[in-house]
C-alpha cells in the first residue's frame, strides 16, 4: 500500500461502502502530511510515529492500495498482494475518528458455520453417546459389565456438567438429558440375573474417566494464580440469575491466553428455569442485555466508550475487542468492564466513581458471540484473582451466582 499523492484515484462512492469505509480510503490514499487534518482524533490518539508503523506494516500485507469494502468480517482493505481487516469510525465531518487494522493479512473463512449450529450440533453428538452408552448398561452380558457402562455413563455426565454450562440452557432440555441418568440406573434390576464376570480393560477405562475427571474438573474450578485484589470487588450486577460461562482454570475459561485477562469471567444471565434467551436472534433477545451495570469498585475511569455499534449475536465483525467498556483504576489495580451497550455509557475518561454507581447496561459490543459482561483486574500486565464481597467459594465456569 505505497502512498499516492499525484495522479491517484478518487476514492469510490459505492452504495454498499459506509462513510466509514470512505473515510478510511481517503485516509490511506492521502499523503501523512493529510492525516492531522484527515484523521485529527486518530493522530492525536495514536501518535504520528506508530501511525505510520501501522500503516507501513498494512502495506507489507496488502501490497499497493487499491480500495476499502465492506466485508462480513468488517472492513477490508484491499490491495495488490493482499487484503487486511479493519475497524473504523468516521465523525460528523467525515473525518476518520477511530481507526484500528489487524495484524497480518485477512484470509476470510471458506466454510461459515453459526457459532449456535456448532454448539447444537457438539450437543447432539455428545447425546448420541450417550444414549449409545446408556442402552450398554441394559444389555450388559454380566455386572462387571454393567459396572464399567455406568462409569462411562456417569463421566459424560460429569463432564457435561463441568464443560458444557447446561445451566444457560432451558429447562425442559436438561431436564430430558438428566433422565437419560435414570434410565441407566434403572438397568440395575437386572444385576441379579447377571454373572459378575471378571474385571477387564472397560471397567478400568471408566474408572480412570471418573477419578481422572473428578480430579481435573477440582483443579480447574479451584484454580487460582495467587495474585489477590487489594480488597474485594462488589458484584455490579443487581437482582438476576447469573451464570459464569468463562471462568476457572485450564479447559474452563479461554482467557488464559490472554496474561491480562487469565483471571477474568464472562457471565451470563439465565431465567428461573435456566434459559438464558427470551426469543429471537437479537442482542434484546438474551437476557442479561441491557441489565444495569455499577461501579465495583471506588476509583478513577481511565478508559471509557460508548459508541461502538452492538454485534449480532453469533456472528463477529472485527472491532476494538472490549468494545463499549468502562476501566476503573482503584490505585491498586485496574479492574475492566466490557461489551456494554452503545449509548448506555455514564461516565468519561477522568471521571471519579464510588462503588454503586451506575455505570452503564451489559450489551453486545466488541469481540463477543452474545450478550455477556466480561470482567477482570489486572495489575502491572498481570491479571489477578476476583473475589466479590458476600459471594463465596470459586468463581468457575457453570456456576450459577444469585443477586
Amino acid at each position: 500500500m505505497r502512498n499516492r499523492v499525484n495522479g491517484a484515484a478518487e476514492p469510490r462512492r459505492t452504495p454498499e461502502q459506509t462513510e466509514a469505509a470512505r473515510a478510511l480510503e481517503r485516509f490511506l490514499r492521502a499523503d501523512p502530511a493529510q492525516w492531522p487534518r484527515l484523521a485529527p482524533r486518530v493522530v492525536d490518539a495514536v501518535g504520528d510515529r506508530r501511525l505510520h508503523g501501522i500503516v507501513a506494516a498494512t502495506r507489507d500485507h496488502v501490497g499497493d492500495f487499491t480500495g476499502v469494502t465492506e466485508g462480513t468480517d468488517g472492513l477490508v482493505v484491499e490491495g495488490t498482494a493482499g487484503r487486511a481487516l479493519a475497524f473504523a469510525q468516521a465523525d460528523a465531518d467525515g473525518n476518520l475518528a477511530h481507526l484500528r487494522i489487524a495484524p497480518g493479512p485477512y484470509r476470510p473463512a471458506r466454510l461459515r458455520v453459526p457459532p449456535g449450529w456448532r454448539a447444537a450440533l457438539g450437543w447432539v453428538l455428545w447425546c448420541v453417546l450417550l444414549a449409545v452408552r446408556i442402552a450398554a448398561c441394559w444389555s450388559a452380558p454380566s455386572v462387571t459389565g454393567w459396572c464399567a457402562s455406568v462409569l462411562v455413563v456417569g463421566a459424560a455426565y460429569l463432564f457435561l456438567e463441568g464443560l458444557f454450562t447446561p445451566a444457560r440452557l432451558p429447562q425442559w432440555i436438561r431436564r430430558s438429558v438428566e433422565a437419560g441418568a435414570l434410565v441407566a440406573l434403572a438397568s440395575a434390576w437386572r444385576l441379579p440375573q447377571l454373572p459378575v464376570g471378571h474385571p477387564d480393560l472397560e471397567l478400568a477405562a471408566g474408572l480412570a474417566l471418573v477419578a481422572g475427571g473428578t480430579g481435573y474438573l477440582m483443579r480447574a474450578r479451584g484454580h487460582r494464580w495467587g495474585a489477590p485484589l487489594s480488597a474485594p470487588l462488589q458484584f455490579p450486577l443487581r437482582c438476576g440469575t447469573w451464570l459464569i460461562a468463562q471462568g476457572g482454570g485450564r479447559g474452563l475459561n479461554h482467557h488464559l491466553s490472554e496474561p491480562e485477562q487469565r483471571g477474568a469471567l464472562d457471565v451470563i444471565g439465565t431465567g428461573a428455569r435456566g434459559a438464558r434467551l427470551r426469543s429471537g436472534p437479537a442482542p434484546d433477545a438474551y437476557r442479561i442485555y441491557g441489565v444495569k451495570l455499577y461501579a465495583p469498585c471506588d476509583g478513577r475511569v481511565v478508559s471509557a466508550a460508548g459508541g461502538y455499534a452492538d454485534q449480532t449475536p453469533g456472528r463477529i465483525r472485527y472491532e476494538p475487542p472490549y468494545g463499549n467498556h468502562v476501566f476503573i483504576d482503584t490505585g491498586s489495580e485496574v479492574v475492566k468492564l466490557a461489551h456494554l451497550r452503545p449509548g448506555s455509557v455514564t461516565v468519561s475518561t477522568g471521571d471519579r466513581v464510588h462503588t454503586g454507581q451506575l455505570l452503564g447496561e451489559v450489551g453486545n459490543s466488541g469481540n463477543t458471540t452474545e450478550p455477556h459482561l466480561h470482567i477482570h483486574a489486572e495489575r502491572d500486565g498481570v491479571g489477578l484473582d476476583l473475589r466479590f464481597t458476600g459471594i463465596t467459594g470459586t468463581l468457575h465456569r457453570g456456576r450459577t451466582l444469585r443477586t
